[in-house]
């Protein structure tokens, strides 16, 4: 189905991921908790609770970052890159040779001077990242290879 390999896992506890990048966007906090909250749930059989679990997410936001990028032929950036990067720490109380403590960056990229706080394009690139950056964190806990 999801390509998720949950062993004999029946819980998981997914704590709030603080935000602590030097460029605090708002939502981001409780919008990659969710996402990955709604991961673990659409694709596995794993009951989320609040403690005790047999398998265990926590991490932060550690970057957010705007740079620009293609630069024209005028010397002016032509796209900005938006990167965020998640530390992660996942804990596999039934299997600790699965554990991992480690960090997912992924970028979208746009025109430059579009990508300001609370944009649609702000938006539409978070939440594209976001569904990279879940794809990658789940993967890293569950992919059976």
């Amino acid at each position: 189905m999801s390509g998720a390999n949950i062993g004999n896992a029946r819980t998981c506890q997914i704590n709030f991921f603080e935000n602590h990048a030097d460029i605090v966007n708002p939502r981001l906090s409780a919008q990659i908790t969710d996402a990955l909250k709604d991961k673990i749930e659409s694709s596995t059989s794993l009951r989320l609770v609040n403690n005790n679990a047999d398998v265990m997410f926590e991490g932060e936001i550690t970057g957010y970052n705007i740079q620009p990028q293609q630069i024209t032929a005028a010397g002016r950036p032509a796209m900005d890159r938006l990167t965020i990067t998640v530390r992660v720490r996942f804990t596999n109380e039934l299997e600790p040779d699965n554990n991992y403590n480690r960090s997912f960056s992924r970028f979208q990229e746009a025109a430059t001077g579009t990508i300001t706080s609370g944009s649609a394009v702000e938006n539409t690139l978070v939440e594209d990242i976001l569904n990279e950056l879940i794809e990658d964190i789940f993967m890293g806990a569950f992919a059976s290879w």
